[in-house]
């Protein structure tokens, strides 16, 4: 089905969920599978190995309980931290939760990852706190703008950095910090909810460790894990990564919207959020940043490359039909 001709201007698209992501329910809009939205609302490695397949042939691990030590071992590995000081959680929500428990207050700088403000006891004013007391993400989400070499907080949220720069980590770990990351955007896999957390000692780990739910992490990711880490090319995802998202944001810029430089797997555009609305209908979906508290801006995570000529088809259509 060609996506300029999925649905008519007068067909209403969805509300936007707080976290994007919203395929299914876009999809029951128009009539049409999951499979066929281009869903760039959530920001996933359009070059991730093809996880489905894998699933398939692990499939049996789901008869088994999880023993999370093998994955966590192979991970610390690829990190290169000591197995004690690595997490593997139920996703990066998880880390994220386990985390703010431990820490119970810190500081944020807006705009930034809503999970925080939801799992953390005090969210103190950033006036009253100092640089070491806040918690961040790097690169910034939804800004995109990876943080300063000095620039230090009590937890960095490293969900994209492997995307961004092509390392798995900056290392604050080892220089006092919390680190959390998502496997499930390194691989593409949301619905298997895959996360960890790097603690900068092996008595953090083993706090965070006691306060997580038993058998959190599911046998089938744990089974999966070693294998994707051995497909796993961080630097060569980073480099076409990088050249995909120049490409989106010139696309957007062609087309007369301001779009910010972020090193992150996206691009904001902005003076744009009708747009969600417009590319919707033409089965693209992009990602309302007002619960990031930037108005009328969408954040645009980068498609593979059949997916940017389908965006530039979409986006020829939703103008065309603007006027």
């Amino acid at each position: 089905m060609p996506v300029s001709n999925i649905a008519p201007v007068g067909v209403p698209v969805p509300t936007p969920g707080a976290h994007g992501g919203d395929a299914t329910s876009l999809a029951a809009a128009l009539g049409i599978e999951p499979s066929e939205i281009l869903d760039l609302s959530a920001t996933l490695n359009p070059l991730a190995p093809d996880v489905a397949a894998l699933v398939r042939r692990h499939a049996e691990a789901v008869r088994r309980y999880p023993d999370p030590r093998h994955a966590s071992a192979a991970l610390a590995e690829a990190i290169g931290i000591d197995t004690e000081r690595v997490l593997l959680t139920n996703g990066g929500s998880e880390a994220i939760a386990l985390v703010a428990a431990e820490l119970g207050a810190a500081s944020i700088v807006e705009p930034e990852f809503s999970l925080w403000r939801r799992h953390l006891s005090t969210v103190r004013p950033v006036y009253e706190a100092v640089a070491h007391e806040r918690v961040r993400s790097n690169p910034n989400n939804p800004t995109g703008a990876l943080a300063g070499p000095d620039e230090i907080a009590a937890c960095w949220d490293e969900a994209f950095f492997a995307l961004s720069t092509g390392r798995w980590t900056r290392g604050d770990a080892d220089r006092g910090a919390i680190v959390v990351g998502s496997l499930t955007k390194l691989f593409a896999c949301p619905g298997l909810r895959l996360g960890y957390v790097l603690g900068p000692t092996a008595e953090l780990i083993a706090r965070l460790r006691e306060r997580q739910p038993m058998w959190s992490v599911n046998t089938l990711g744990l089974g999966m894990l070693p294998e994707l880490l051995e497909m796993t090319r961080l630097s060569e995802w980073a480099d076409e990564i990088a050249g995909l998202r120049g490409s989106l944001a010139t696309l957007f810029s062609a087309a007369g919207f301001t779009v910010d430089p972020a090193a992150a797997p996206w691009v904001l555009v902005r003076e744009a959020g009708w747009l969600r609305d417009a590319l919707g209908r033409r089965g693209v979906l992009v990602r309302d940043c007002a619960s990031f508290g930037l108005k009328a801006t969408v954040r645009v995570a980068v498609p593979g490359p059949s997916g940017l000529e389908r965006v530039a088809g979409a986006l020829d259509r939703a103008i065309g039909d603007r006027g």
